[in-house]
């Protein structure tokens, strides 16, 4: 597995992206966008959740949705107009957090009960993957889960593809996948240490 250019994208980069737009990946406009996060948010297997952290969490589209299924949220990105937008968008929820950091130095403190990594992954050589999938295991509750969604066009300038995050996601978590999704545009997975199914939780099977 090799890693385009040997170090994981900058801060620069996305500043320069939301120099020039609000939503610079329209998150708004795109079905596409919108049919992703209407699948992320039916693929977690818990209706509600206590803490929900989303790192890279952009102008805070998936966020505001996320937001309505938890009882507390912490998103973050480095890019500060990402920040300020993604608090405007979140002002109707007065236990959403938005911080401006760079992961993994700066991961935020406490546990969660879901991280959701998307769109995320690919922008990091495998070194600072694999930094970033400690900090996640050593934040997430007991039965706490991790959903990942990318991408699958390799990106150019990207060390890493969507194949390649999930892979490596599978090898590392060391935690059951509750479901998977191989979409011919993205890679949807989701991870966690319970074994038990949506059904057999309410006591169907």
């Amino acid at each position: 597995m090799s890693d385009v250019g040997k170090a994981s994208i900058g801060d620069a980069y996305f500043d320069q992206l939301f120099a020039g737009s609000d939503d610079p990946w329209a998150f708004k406009q795109r079905w596409y966008e919108r049919r992703k996060r209407a699948l992320t948010l039916a693929a977690l297997p818990r209706e509600r959740y206590a803490r929900i952290f989303e790192p890279g969490c952009a102008n805070g589209e998936l966020s505001a949705e996320l937001a309505t299924r938890c009882d507390r949220f912490v998103g973050c990105d480095t890019a500060a107009a990402a920040v300020e937008l993604a608090r405007e968008r979140l002002s109707d929820f007065p236990r959403a957090q938005v911080m401006q950091a760079r992961l993994p130095a700066q991961w935020p403190t406490g546990r969660f009960d879901l991280i959701v990594i998307s769109e995320l992954g690919y922008y990091l050589i495998l070194e600072d993957l694999h930094d970033w999938i400690e900090r996640a295991i050593g934040s997430l509750t007991e039965d706490g889960q991790l959903l990942a969604c990318h991408w699958r066009t390799p990106i150019d300038g990207c060390p890493l593809t969507a194949d390649q995050v999930h892979e490596t996601l599978q090898q590392r978590l060391g935690l059951n996948r509750l479901y998977s999704q191989t979409d011919s545009d993205f890679l949807l997975d989701v991870w966690g240490r319970d074994t038990l199914s949506v059904a057999q939780k309410e006591g169907l099977r």
